[in-house]
């Protein structure tokens, strides 16, 4: 298990990558919709990002997450770059989005990543990449993308929801 992703990935119980993502869809891991639509703009401290801002990131961790996997599911050795949250999370309209819309991106890049999943052999799930100095598999980088939004909701439970 890859260090720091692992905070992701034992978020997820011991199923086949294709069953986690069934029973791990976007509107399962943010069913509380009128919640989520309640805190949209609020933070819990200063500096911290809005419910909108986390939904945003994490569409865009899965796109960038999916693209490694793709990028080592075809054998390319060559090795990636970081991201910085931080920088990508500033320069977004996730303010002036609605949680429905943000929602409904997630659900359509869901549906783009189980494609891309669904047609990766054994042998191209456990091909070995490097993204940001930490050699990882395409199989390991699906797990990242199933637990990482569950991370995120944790953490709008514990630190949001109180907010209410």
């Amino acid at each position: 298990m890859p260090p720091f992703f692992d905070r992701y990935i034992n978020l997820i119980e011991d199923v086949d990558i294709m069953e986690g993502f069934e029973r791990y869809t976007p509107a399962t891991i943010y069913h509380q919709s009128s919640k989520l639509i309640e805190l949209a703009d609020k933070v819990y401290a200063e500096d911290k990002w809005t419910v909108r801002d986390i939904l945003q990131h994490v569409v865009d961790n899965e796109r960038i997450m999916a693209y490694r996997a793709l990028r080592f599911s075809r054998n390319d050795k060559t090795g990636l770059p970081g991201y910085d949250e931080q920088l990508l999370a500033k320069h977004t309209t996730a303010s002036r989005r609605t949680v429905q819309d943000l929602m409904e991106e997630f659900s359509q890049v869901r549906l783009s990543t189980i494609a891309l999943f669904k047609n990766m052999d054994d042998e191209m799930l456990t091909s070995i990449g490097n993204a940001n100095q930490t050699e990882i598999s395409p199989l390991a980088l699906g797990f990242v993308i199933l637990g990482h939004p569950m991370h995120h909701m944790r953490i709008i439970e514990q630190r949001y929801f109180p907010l209410l």
